[in-house]
């Protein structure tokens, strides 16, 4: 008897997890989001980090395309898995090009032109494989087609933006990333979502990738410097603000979070997921890059790099990369608990406000006490809800998943 036909993919079943191929093609955006800090760090004008930020919302959208692909077809089985390995090719490629995404270097290729092209690339990879795992699916087939516009529309626009420079550049790279967003949202909401589980994991992991990328720019922030005390206090307070934003996603609410997605169904799943996950998670990924920015020029201060002194002040775009980047992680929080769960939690836009209403106040300090007051009203955050949501905090972690937070 023959053998039967090998599928040419596995479709994701309720209650699946992430597999070890997402996990691996995660590490190429953990190079990315490097590239992206190191590219505004060396150029911390208003300008530079407009446009990485821009760049930081072009690698969002790849990473995001295919945690839904994965969500419909398993990423390490069948034809997904080549197609995740060309479209690992394809942001590395970009992730190298990231120094030239907006101002070519002389020799060689065009920078601008090679972003485009691996952007296009990733784009086309996840388009095709989503059309084969619709199979006869004429509901999420429609919404392919419905997508492609502008898809098409987004790539296009980059690589005219290629062809331009100044602020006409900048100004095709934000008509391309809208038009892309807005597009996708104005399709419908016709997608497909087998695991509620899987997508929640997928964008907790990609916080984690974040976080990851903040504590590597503390490190490279000294790493030619001689360790100091001023260094080694310096990293635990920048480490404490890591792991209090770390507590605040992951302690409560991404748990509320998947138990709400898990019990919607139909369009208000779809929904739920794109504007909890896919749009709200871009606000918290952008906070935790521009606050590692910070913590990156923070460190060389109080190391004493670059003809710096413990004393010295952090201030400007560096200051306020620190402080406004985790203002909002937080608030983007606060509207993602709000979009998924209905309910607000006012003390942290209070804490967001503060914080934003510290940075003139802290521009005078030194760099050491400016990072020490976030590390103080982060964790002083994270002490009040433990203590005021702890009966909530033990039912949901431990008895299930109602609540209030």
């Amino acid at each position: 008897m023959a053998a039967p036909r090998r599928r040419r993919f596995e479709t994701v079943s309720e209650g699946a997890t992430v597999t070890t191929l997402e996990l691996f093609f995660d590490l190429v955006f953990v190079f990315a989001l490097t590239r992206v800090t190191d590219w505004m760090a060396e150029d911390t004008s208003a300008e530079a980090v407009l446009r990485g930020v821009l760049i930081l919302i072009v690698l969002w959208w790849a990473w995001v395309a295919y945690s839904w692909l994965g969500n419909v077809a398993k990423a390490d089985e069948g034809v997904i898995r080549l197609s995740v390995f060309l479209a690992m090719v394809a942001v590395f490629v970009g992730a190298i090009t990231i120094p030239e995404a907006f101002h070519d270097l002389p020799g060689g290729l065009s920078g601008p032109v090679v972003f485009a092209v691996a952007y296009f690339c990733v784009r086309v990879v996840h388009l095709a494989m989503y059309w084969v795992c619709s199979g006869e699916d004429a509901q999420l087939r429609g919404q392919i087609v419905r997508v492609v516009p502008s898809a098409v529309l987004g790539t296009v626009l980059l690589l005219v933006a290629s062809q331009t420079e100044g602020w006409v550049q900048t100004a095709f790279w934000v008509a391309a990333i809208v038009g892309d967003y807005v597009g996708t949202a104005v399709a419908g909401a016709s997608w497909r979502l087998n695991s509620a589980r899987h997508f929640a994991e997928r964008h907790g992991l990609i916080i984690i990738v974040a976080l990851g990328e903040s504590i590597v720019s503390i490190g490279i922030g000294v790493a030619e410097l001689p360790i100091s005390w001023p260094i080694i206090a310096g990293s635990a307070l920048g480490l404490v603000v890591a792991g209090a934003l770390w507590w605040l996603y992951f302690d409560v609410v991404t748990l509320r979070a998947e138990h709400a997605l898990t019990g919607a169904g139909g369009e208000r799943q779809i929904r739920m997921a794109r504007g909890g996950y896919t749009y709200l998670h871009l606000p918290m990924v952008s906070g935790i890059i521009l606050m590692s920015l910070g913590l990156k020029k923070a460190l060389l201060y109080i190391g004493g790099g670059e003809g710096h002194s413990l004393l010295d002040p952090l201030y400007g775009i560096p200051l306020a990369a620190l402080y406004g980047g985790a203002v909002l992680y937080v608030v983007a929080h606060v509207g993602f608990t709000r979009y998924v769960l209905g309910t607000v939690n006012p003390v942290r836009l209070v804490v967001g406000a503060v914080l934003l209403l510290a940075i003139p106040l802290v521009a005078a300090l030194p760099a050491m006490v400016s990072l020490g007051i976030l590390a103080a009203v982060l964790c002083a955050l994270v002490a009040y809800e433990i203590h005021h949501y702890r009966e909530v905090r033990q039912h949901v972690r431990h008895g299930g998943p109602s609540g209030r937070s």
